[in-house]
């Protein structure tokens, strides 16, 4: 049985990602902050309680595992290199227990060689840089912290994401070319599973949309 490292299981995206790994036969070792939000169980599920900035905790979730999905992000309060030094321990903690797979998260705003942003990307990405400036360097370091980990990374970058149901369908594509401008949380659950095993997009950043 596939072992998963999972961080960011009660997030939006995080938790329909839970649900379907352990639908699928995954074992899921999850770090989460508050055990409480977990709404899903399963003999298959291990729960650690702690912090992606803490290395003990991110060390006992990494091991044993086969790969890692990192799917945490900021949140208000969070410290504005949270993904960069959570993704750092977690290539560390990777390191030390022989885990190749890793599979992040992060937005089209984090720009990939394939991209071909028209124009009203550019402005989407204007607005990023003005209003979340911090958010989007956080994604660019923690893109420079993969780069340099010798992993099997792969960064899955969606665009606006919606609670609608999902299709089963989406396009994987970059960001200009053959992507929308929205995706389901569903579907993009979809496909970050597909990665664990998937070895299509290693050293890439695939855009996801509807």
């Amino acid at each position: 049985m596939t072992v998963i490292a999972l961080f960011g299981a009660t997030g939006k995206t995080g938790h329909r990602v839970l649900t379907r790994a352990l639908a699928a036969g995954f074992e899921v070792r999850a770090l989460v902050r508050d055990p409480a939000k977990l709404t899903t169980t399963s003999p298959a599920l291990t729960v650690f309680h702690g912090d992606v900035l803490d290395p003990e905790a991110v060390d006992q979730t990494v091991s044993g595992s086969d790969a890692v999905l990192s799917l945490f992000g900021q949140v208000k309060g969070s410290p504005p290199t949270l993904q960069a030094q959570g993704t750092q321990l977690i290539v560390d903690a990777m390191g030390r227990h022989d885990v190749k797979r890793v599979v992040t998260l992060s937005g089209g705003g984090l720009s990939a060689p394939l991209d071909r942003p028209g124009p009203a990307d550019r402005v989407i990405k204007f607005l990023l840089k003005t209003l979340s400036g911090h958010i989007l360097a956080d994604a660019e370091q923690h893109l420079r912290v993969l780069e340099a980990s010798g992993l099997d990374w792969t960064v899955v970058r969606g665009p606006r994401l919606t609670e609608k149901p999902g299709t089963g369908t989406y396009r994987v594509g970059w960001v200009g070319v053959d992507a929308s401008t929205q995706i389901s949380r569903d579907d993009l659950a979809d496909f970050i599973l597909t990665q664990v095993e998937d070895r299509t997009f290693i050293g890439q950043m695939p855009f996801i949309s509807a």
